[in-house]
């Protein structure tokens, strides 16, 4: 708890753009919670590098994902916008909760079997132990909460797992954080594979819709969304591209799907793909201008970033101190 409010925690990767689906799905779904909670909001730098990245570019990337978290509406005076790799005790505490966490549990992570299948030439220590700094994430600011989907939920538990451990031993140190179960973003699926989710690092680039893509790029992408040939729309998962195209509109105009069949009723596809496609650009466009103002504003940017590193460092220092004690370090002479 800080000053009466539960902590918050969540993150995104600086790796890749950021799609419609991380937004609808997620992003736009923060900005709502600084009035419930403290939340910190981090971009994870430290967890990109498991994967070879090109300096230069993650910087860019980082900058970007940390100034596109402003623009789509997270006040930076409510939450505390950071860079994970500012903040050293997120990398200290990972090292301490290495030593609490067994191998029979990190080989039991699906994500390394997956991540480790597509980066066959570069499975790397980091990667094993990715869950392990995930933890640190987490519990460095006691987290009560944390939004994640279902492919991060084994992470979650791994998290769960090693903070009662860690209690059970030394006592009430760690918060044992819970999933947050909320208002559920809307699961945006690929625009050419709707069995498959919306995904920045898809490698079919019409299968995303990027939150940078400029207007006719949105509508060309609609435009070629995979759909079927029963030509009628229906929200229904016998027609996952025609369901897939109404969840997009609905999360646009804040319509319900059966509202949006309504609308659509008796017309064709031609007709639902551009009307998905200028629902998109209408949700984009101002994010996307704020984010250009606020690029152009470095010395603000550099402040908040600033600012943030501060604020997060010292509530990862509280919780650091308490677990070098516990586990016997020395203390630093003042």
């Amino acid at each position: 708890m800080i000053d009466g409010k539960k902590v918050l925690f969540s993150g995104m990767q600086a790796t890749g753009n950021l799609t419609l689906g991380n937004y609808l799905g997620a992003l736009k779904n923060w900005i709502t919670l600084s009035d419930e909670y403290e939340c910190f909001y981090s971009v994870v730098d430290m967890h990109s590098i498991t994967v070879r990245q090109d300096p230069a570019t993650l910087r860019k990337r980082a900058r970007n994902l940390l100034t596109l978290y402003i623009a789509a509406g997270l006040d930076p005076e409510k939450n505390c916008i950071y860079y994970q790799s500012h903040v050293s005790g997120h990398a200290e505490l990972a090292w301490i909760l290495n030593c609490f966490t067994y191998m029979g549990e990190l080989n039991r992570m699906t994500q390394f079997k997956d991540k480790s299948a597509k980066h066959a030439d570069n499975i790397n220590a980091g990667l094993f132990t990715y869950p392990v700094l995930m933890a640190a994430d987490i519990l460095l600011y006691q987290a009560d909460v944390v939004p994640v989907g279902i492919d991060q939920m084994q992470h979650l538990e791994l998290t769960r797992n090693i903070a009662e451990r860690f209690n059970n031993i030394y006592g009430d140190v760690f918060t044992v954080p819970e999933a947050y179960i909320g208002k559920v973003g809307a699961k945006i699926m690929s625009l050419q594979e709707p069995s498959k989710k919306m995904s920045k690092s898809d490698e079919n680039p019409n299968g995303s819709i990027y939150l940078m893509d400029d207007p006719d790029t949105i509508m060309r992408k609609c435009k070629r969304a995979v759909t079927d040939s029963e030509g009628c729309i229906r929200y229904s998962d016998e027609q996952p591209g025609i369901k897939n195209l109404l969840d997009i509109y609905s999360a646009c105009t804040g319509k319900t799907p059966a509202e949006a069949v309504k609308e659509f009723e008796g017309k064709g596809y031609g007709e639902l793909k551009p009307a998905v496609g200028e629902a998109v650009i209408s949700v984009l466009k101002p994010l996307q201008d704020e984010f250009e103002r606020l690029s152009k504003d470095k010395a603000y940017i550099d402040s908040i970033i600033k600012e943030n590193a501060d604020k997060a460092n010292y509530y990862a220092t509280k919780t650091l101190r308490k677990v070098q004690r516990k586990v016997g370090f020395p203390d630093r002479i003042r």
